[in-house]
């Protein structure tokens, strides 16, 4: 397995035909790819708050997504995180191997495209880092042991976008009219991290980092550096530019679930670049296995009939994950019409 790491692969010229996508799903010459101006960027300090959560709820119906500044999570803390994350990807192939997790849930894992590399027909110019973030206490002896600092700083970084990600689910319950906690509790339990790293790509015209897709979160949060983040926004794929310690906030499906369709998860994508690596790191906020996932009884009537059935959160996510790159797939598993 570790020879499939990418970026352990030295000096490619070309990109592999397993890694290279059919001519209707490449990204092609990404100049057209425009990095829209307009995308929402919230200052989350110093602003009313009821003018805040108004903001939240028009930009996550019209876009999906905003961009949040004045977050409240420490900037150097964010940028030492980013920092360790980077370094565990520029470990040895056989160092990071062995830093998989001990867990016999194999709770941590490090893999090249995705977890099914040898059932997928094509891969993903990527190699990703995932584990659980909660309970803490408990997660953290199965994160990688190297670099030495990564389980002390990227705990202390949890901590603090987990809290962040809290207020922001508190005001979407408020935007939607939803009591202020309908979202805590098992619906936001199972937190988890992915921290993706795209190595310079030959040709990135042929290839993708991510497939277009929606995520099967609550709301996912997003911390980035470089450009590379894609949103399918108007008919076109639009570059999300990172600002300074901001972080990108989504809707995943699940809230799409809640919400009955007044929150829809934004589809996006990861491009890939021939100059630099680019790592990011993604903060899921899924409910746990057992909770029941379905549209809020105070958000339907007579009038406004569920659009999803109700299941069950690791039924939704196991169904997910072999429809992922099919958004007519999981809406079709998702409805409440599902034959």
């Amino acid at each position: 397995m570790d020879q499939k790491f990418l970026s352990s692969w030295p000096n490619l010229q070309f990109v592999p035909e397993s890694f290279v996508h059919p001519p209707e799903k490449r990204p092609g010459k990404l100049l057209v790819a425009q990095t829209c101006k307009t995308i929402p960027v919230l200052d989350l300090q110093g602003h009313d708050h009821t003018q805040i959560v108004q903001h939240i709820m028009k930009s996550t119906k019209e876009f999906g997504f905003f961009q949040a500044i004045n977050h409240g999570v420490s900037k150097k803390l964010m940028d030492e995180a980013m920092d360790v994350f980077k370094q565990f990807h520029s470990m040895p192939a056989k160092e990071k191997a062995s830093q998989r997790s001990k867990d016999p849930n194999r709770s941590c894992k490090f893999y090249t495209s995705s977890q099914n590399y040898t059932a997928e027909e094509v891969h993903y110019w990527r190699d990703a880092l995932t584990h659980p973030c909660y309970p803490l206490e408990e997660c953290m002896q199965f994160w990688p042991e190297k670099p030495s600092t990564y389980r002390k700083v990227v705990g202390e970084y949890v901590i603090q976008v987990r809290r962040f990600g809290e207020k922001i689910l508190e005001m979407l319950c408020e935007g939607l009219g939803l009591s202020s906690n309908y979202l805590s509790g098992g619906l936001s339990g199972n937190p988890e991290l992915l921290v993706n790293h795209y190595p310079p790509c030959p040709d990135p015209s042929l290839t993708l980092g991510l497939a277009n897709h929606k995520d099967p979160s609550l709301i996912t949060i997003l911390l980035q550096e470089e450009n590379g983040l894609q949103v399918f926004k108007d008919g076109q794929w639009i570059g999300v530019e990172p600002l300074p310690h901001s972080f990108v906030v989504n809707v995943g499906y699940v809230l799409q679930i809640i919400s009955n369709g007044k929150l829809k998860g934004a589809e996006h994508r990861a491009v890939t670049n021939s100059s630099f690596a680019r790592t990011s790191a993604a903060f899921f906020i899924y409910p746990s296995n057992d909770s029941l996932i379905e549209p809020a009884k105070a958000l339907t009537n007579a009038c406004d009939p569920p659009l999803y059935r109700a299941m069950q959160f690791k039924d939704f996510r196991r169904n997910f994950l072999c429809r992922a790159a099919n958004a007519e797939l999981v809406l079709q598993f998702i409805s409440s019409k599902q034959s």
